[in-house]
């Protein structure tokens, strides 16, 4: 969760803004980091939770980072069985939920 609020902000928009929270959703707890920020080019969504990817490489130069962070989001995640969805729109901002079965 950590990692995906700090994206939240860092990608933000100057006065932007971040939510979040959780529901429930069928079988799942899910938990849902939402932001007004940049957003994320449609094709680059599929290759965020890839190792090292940036989907703007001299952005995340100046700002830090390894580009790891998504990819071990996804990995946590799905050792819990859970899964991670990103909804995203360039110049709109980003959802991420990520969601880990009830038991």
């Amino acid at each position: 969760m950590k990692n995906l609020v700090e994206n939240a902000i860092k990608y933000n928009k100057s006065g932007g803004l971040v939510k979040v929270y959780s529901s429930k959703s069928g079988k799942y707890a899910a938990i849902t980091v939402e932001d007004t920020g940049i957003g994320i080019p449609k094709e680059s969504v599929p290759l965020i939770f890839e190792r090292f990817y940036r989907v703007d490489k001299s952005r995340s130069r100046n700002e830090g980072g390894t580009g790891l962070g998504l990819s071990i989001v996804k990995h946590i995640t799905e050792a819990h069985d859970g899964k991670v969805e990103v909804q995203s729109e360039p110049g709109k901002g980003s959802k991420f939920t990520v969601k880990i079965p009830i038991r």
